[in-house]
């Protein structure tokens, strides 16, 4: 990146992004900085990233005393795995996530437990996360503002990627924050790639996130992964349906093949990111969002099972 390891924001005011370099790759995940009348990071890497974003914030002016905010737009490590460290660093600021990741945040072992079974040898990339202090965190709700001094943030629950998943609209830039509702864009391709890990993906609900921020038409989207890119609402209405493509993908292998870890090795071995991303990375890209899908349809084939138990129970007797 041109600046250190942040840039500014193309036709935003004082918006910078940070690359968190994680897993040694560039352009993967993504920190914003805004430098407001009382700044803000929306996102915090890992917490394995965090003296590169110290050094970031100290460039920019902003101090330990002068952070306003560190926002983390949902609990997963890769996005909120420093808000420990960082309530450390900047003790004025305030801690704000969705209400629903608050516990997590506050008390991360079970978030820990899950991470490393998810990722696997990839928790080497990750720091062991520090609880943030219960008097220092504050839970936000579906429609809030959040109070920048010289411009607002708006709250939008997005519980399609995981429960406690929200993104941000600032009004004044007309920016939104994504978070991973709108997926993962990889700007060397101009493509949004899928993202839907376990164990609570939501086809449905993530196909109404992707909506609710269209119907936004903001002129800027910064993802999470990765940067910032000019809104198009064909960007978006192609994620949607690749999303309904990567679910039947998904749905028809484990109907061919002879168990679920024969799923996953497929997309593993038939991943097309060989020109974006090492292999490692890749590897483990498929194997999350596969494991998501496959979490999803048993969701989803349970929750027929329910629904049928249901009407043979509520049918009037000898009918």
């Amino acid at each position: 990146m041109p600046v250190g390891n942040y840039t500014p924001v193309s036709g935003a005011e004082d918006l910078y992004v940070h690359d968190t370099e994680m897993f040694d790759t560039e352009g993967y995940t993504a920190v914003y900085i805004i430098d407001a009348e009382r700044p803000a990071v929306i996102d915090t890497g890992t917490g394995a990233n965090r003296e590169s974003l110290v050094k970031t914030l100290s460039q920019l002016g902003i101090e330990s005393d002068r952070l306003g905010y560190i926002i983390a737009t949902h609990a997963h490590l890769d996005h909120a795995g420093g808000a420990g460290y960082l309530a450390e660093q900047y003790p004025s600021a305030e801690v704000l996530t969705p209400e629903p990741a608050v516990p997590h945040l506050t008390d991360p072992e079970r978030l820990i437990e899950g991470t490393k079974q998810a990722v696997g040898d990839q928790w080497c990339y990750y720091a062991d996360p520090r609880p943030v202090p219960g008097d220092r965190i504050r839970g936000l709700s579906d429609g809030e503002t959040i109070d920048l001094g010289d411009r607002e943030l708006t709250v939008y629950r997005a519980p399609g990627h995981t429960p406690h998943q929200a993104f941000f609209h600032d009004h004044g830039d007309d920016t939104v924050f994504t978070a991973d509702a709108a997926g993962i864009y990889v700007p060397t391709v101009d493509s949004v790639r899928q993202t839907t890990p376990p164990p609570q993906f939501d086809l449905e609900k993530a196909r109404a996130d992707v909506r609710q921020i269209a119907d936004l038409e903001p002129e800027t989207l910064c993802f999470g992964h990765f940067g910032p890119r000019s809104f198009e609402s064909g960007l978006l209405e192609g994620y949607s349906r690749t999303l309904v493509e990567w679910v039947e993908a998904v749905r028809q292998r484990r109907d061919e093949l002879a168990d679920d870890e024969a799923v996953i090795d497929h997309f593993v071995n038939t991943s097309d990111l060989d020109r974006i991303w090492n292999a490692e990375r890749r590897a483990a890209d498929a194997r999350l969002n596969t494991r998501g899908v496959l979490a999803y349809l048993d969701y989803v084939d349970s929750a027929w099972l329910r629904a049928d138990w249901v009407i043979i129970r509520t049918e009037p007797v000898g009918s």
